[in-house]
């Protein structure tokens, strides 16, 4: 098991995305802007989907590792931090998920 977190795929991503568009990948979705990054979450999250229908472990986990990629730099773009979605997730977990939904009305 690794150590390595969400958490440290968030501030690494901070630091690429500072780099010039031409040496990061990171830095070219950030300077394209919101449509192409979430565009490219899109389609990962539709890759992982096929992978997970068609029961590929390999690659269900080498696209949900894209998935979540995709998500910080969405959620970067967004400028909204790693740490306001685990509270939202851990204000979630006090009550089932089935209370949760109806309490969002959906």
């Amino acid at each position: 098991m690794s150590d390595f977190s969400l958490s440290d795929l968030e501030a690494i991503l901070a630091e690429r995305a500072k780099a010039p568009s031409s040496q990061s990948y990171t830095a070219s979705l950030v300077e394209a802007g919101m449509p192409k990054a979430a565009r490219k979450l899109g389609e990962e999250a539709v890759e992982s989907i096929v992978a997970a229908l068609e029961g590929d472990k390999d690659e269900l986990t080498k696209e949900a590792a894209d998935v979540l990629y995709h998500l910080l730099v969405v959620l970067r773009i967004a400028e909204i931090p790693l740490d306001n979605v685990l509270a939202e997730l851990a204000q979630r977990t006090g009550q089932s998920g089935l209370a949760e939904k109806a309490s969002r009305g959906a």
